[in-house]
């Protein structure tokens, strides 16, 4: 029992740890409806790159891990940004104020649907398999029942804005793929080297479009950018590098569907949000979606005897 004891506290801590990885990412659509309130999206953006990425440097150089410096690997740090924090950052920034943080949350978490999706289509490296085709109709129609009827006539008001924040899941997909071209460096420098490459691709955007000098953000607003870049981005990274190296890649991705109630939750507690009944059937059918998308499955196969 003794021998047994450390093991369970080891797979303890690491499911402590991925669950506090679902509340940081869960909790920056709840940060971004406050931040964006006062900062402009792409200003908003920027500064999240920056921070987080320059506390990424200041952690690898603690531990002793090097950049690379060639620029083949710069070339895709470049791209890994565009795909992973440029586009779909400022998108979900700019849908977060029209969209309550709940219904935003549950929007990007359909990327590992799109993932599938593009990974059929393209790269071909895994099986269709009847639980995923399920789990792709389910996620589908989930976000059909949180888009809602008003999709149909395309009048809502929010439409345009749940619609941005479904081409940033999209986006997501695309990174999660091409992020496979890291596999020989250590996982935390992709992490910093796009982030580093997306606030130098943000900043001159910032300062010729929302002009920040100008800017009178709120203390609240700048307390939730800190709070997204330091939790939900800095933090986060290192934690979830960590889960892919105890967990597996699979393991870690268990934070996808464990974000959507916690995000929900964090709109309804904080920001007084009410999804209506629609969005919590379509909040079910995306959990539901994702999980069969991500959970392994089982070896059903007999031992050899």
């Amino acid at each position: 029992m003794s021998a047994g004891e450390p093991q369970h506290k080891g797979i303890a801590s690491e499911l402590g740890l991925l669950l506090l990885l679902a509340t940081a990412w869960g909790a920056s659509y709840t940060s971004l409806k406050v931040a964006v309130a006062t900062i402009p999206p792409v200003t908003l953006i920027a500064g999240r790159t920056l921070i987080a990425g320059l506390l990424l440097v200041v952690i690898m150089r603690w531990r002793g891990v090097k950049m690379p410096l060639d620029a083949a690997n710069w070339r895709r740090f470049v791209f890994q940004a565009c795909l992973n924090s440029v586009i779909p950052w400022v998108m979900v920034a700019w849908g977060a104020q029209a969209l309550d943080a709940g219904v935003a949350t549950i929007l990007n978490s359909t990327a590992p649907i799109f993932t599938f999706f593009l990974t059929f289509a393209v790269t071909r490296h895994e099986p269709v398999t009847s639980r995923k085709l399920i789990g792709v109709i389910a996620g589908m129609t989930g976000i059909c029942l949180i888009v809602g009827v008003q999709a149909l006539g395309g009048l809502g008001q929010q439409l345009f804005a749940q619609i941005v924040c479904v081409a940033a899941a999209v986006c997501y997909a695309g990174a999660a793929i091409f992020g496979r071209n890291f596999k020989g460096l250590e996982p935390m420098a992709p992490a910093a080297g796009s982030l580093l490459c997306g606030a130098a691709i943000l900043i001159p955007l910032s300062l010729a479009v929302d002009r920040p000098w100008t800017l009178a953000p709120s203390l609240h607003s700048l307390l939730a950018l800190l709070a997204i870049a330091i939790f939900s981005t800095a933090l986060a990274f290192v934690i979830y590098f960590r889960l892919i190296q105890t967990l597996g890649s699979v393991g870690a991705t268990a934070q996808a569907y464990l974000r959507v109630p916690i995000g929900v939750a964090f709109g309804v507690i904080f920001l007084g949000e009410h999804p209506s009944p629609t969005v919590w059937i379509g909040l079910a059918c995306v959990v539901v979606g994702v999980a069969a998308m991500t959970i392994p499955a089982r070896n059903t196969k007999p031992a050899a005897v």
